[in-house]
C-alpha cells in the first residue's frame, strides 16, 4: 500500500521561497510516477510538476522556470521547490504517486494518479 505524507507548507511573502517534501512508502514498483498538484476552494485540482521513475520532469506553464520537482531516492521523499512566488501560488498542494507506466502528456493530469497525500497549504501574501 502506497502511502504518502506531505510536509513544509507554510506562509511566505510574495517573492519568498519554500520547499516542500513528499515522503512516500510502499513504492516498490520500477516503474512510477509522482506528481505535485495544487488546488483552491472552488476551482479544480491543477497538476504543478511531475516526475518518472526515469527521472523525466515536466511542470505546468504557470510554474517553469519558479518551480523544481526533485525526488531523493534513499530517502524515498519527493520535493518541489518552488521559488518567486506569488500570492497566485496559494493553494492545498497534495503529492500524487502511481505505479503504472503513463504517457508523458498525462503526467499533470490528476486521473493518472492512484495514490494522494492529505496535502499541506501554502500562503503567499504581496
Amino acid at each position: 500500500q502506497v502511502q504518502l505524507m506531505e510536509s513544509g507548507g507554510g506562509s511566505v511573502q510574495s517573492g519568498g521561497s519554500l520547499r516542500l517534501s513528499c515522503t512516500a512508502s510502499g513504492i516498490t514498483a520500477a516503474t512510477y510516477l509522482l506528481g505535485w498538484f495544487r488546488q483552491v476552494p472552488g476551482k479544480e485540482r491543477e497538476g504543478v510538476a511531475a516526475i518518472d521513475s526515469n527521472s523525466r520532469t515536466t511542470y505546468a506553464d504557470s510554474v517553469k522556470g519558479r518551480f523544481t520537482i526533485s525526488q531523493d531516492n534513499a530517502k524515498n521523499t519527493l520535493y518541489l521547490q518552488m521559488n518567486s512566488l506569488s500570492p497566485e501560488d496559494t493553494a492545498m498542494y497534495t503529492c500524487a504517486a502511481d505505479l503504472r507506466y503513463r504517457s508523458w502528456w498525462s503526467y499533470l493530469l490528476p486521473a493518472s494518479y492512484n495514490y494522494w497525500g492529505q496535502g499541506t497549504q501554502v500562503t503567499v501574501s504581496s
